[in-house]
């Protein structure tokens, strides 16, 4: 499947669903010219720390992650003029607060079309938080096979950890309060590129 079919399929569940409280723009993070430099610096680091494309993969966490994932990998491409394996990652049924966000998730499905044994992961998501999130994209990788690195890219780390995760790769590092939201926004499913911090009314 090419690249722009799966975006294009991607757009029809990627809609933003209700969040049950009112938000406001706070602050602008990062606009699409800096969300553009941060992937540019990052593939640039994902390419020097791996040495190459060898045994190379990108792993792109629902649903934002996914889309960073396939820029990346289009960026390594203009590097190097290789072409990396991107797979799609659904954690839902990996969530350790399953019961809390819902009682009948919307599973979705996970796509990784390539063996991901002895392979050099990177895990893409657009914002970390807890760290929750990428416990449960270990647990669902680690079910798949056995890799031989995993590695975690992100645009946005916001702090407030509550497991021992740390990215690897990092566009921005912001500090935030737990009454505040980051919300990252991309122009495959939101008509926009940008990066707010959002404040719960």
């Amino acid at each position: 499947m090419s690249r722009l079919r799966k975006t294009m399929e991607l757009n029809q569940d990627t809609r933003r669903q209700p969040t049950g409280f009112f938000m406001k723009d706070k602050a602008k993070l990062l606009d699409s010219d800096a969300i553009s430099r941060s992937l540019a610096r990052i593939a640039h680091e994902i390419l020097e720390q791996s040495k190459g494309t060898e045994d190379l993969c990108l792993v792109g966490i629902r649903k934002r992650g996914v889309f960073l994932a396939l820029r990346l990998a289009e960026r390594i491409h203009l590097i190097e003029n290789k072409n990396i394996p991107v797979g799609i990652l659904d954690i839902t049924l990996y969530r350790d607060d399953l019961g809390i966000v819902s009682s009948q998730p919307l599973v979705h499905k996970t796509e990784i079309g390539f063996d991901i044994n002895d392979k050099n992961i990177v895990l893409v998501d657009d914002v970390l938080y807890t760290g929750r999130t990428v416990r449960a994209a270990l647990d669902a990788l680690i079910d798949l096979g056995r890799p031989k690195s995993i590695q975690l890219a992100v645009l946005i780390d916001r702090g407030h950890r509550e497991l021992p995760i740390r990215p690897d790769y990092v566009g921005k590092n912001v500090p935030t309060s737990k009454d505040e939201l980051v919300d990252v926004r991309l122009f495959e499913c939101d008509g926009v590129d940008e990066a707010l911090i959002v404040e719960k009314e």
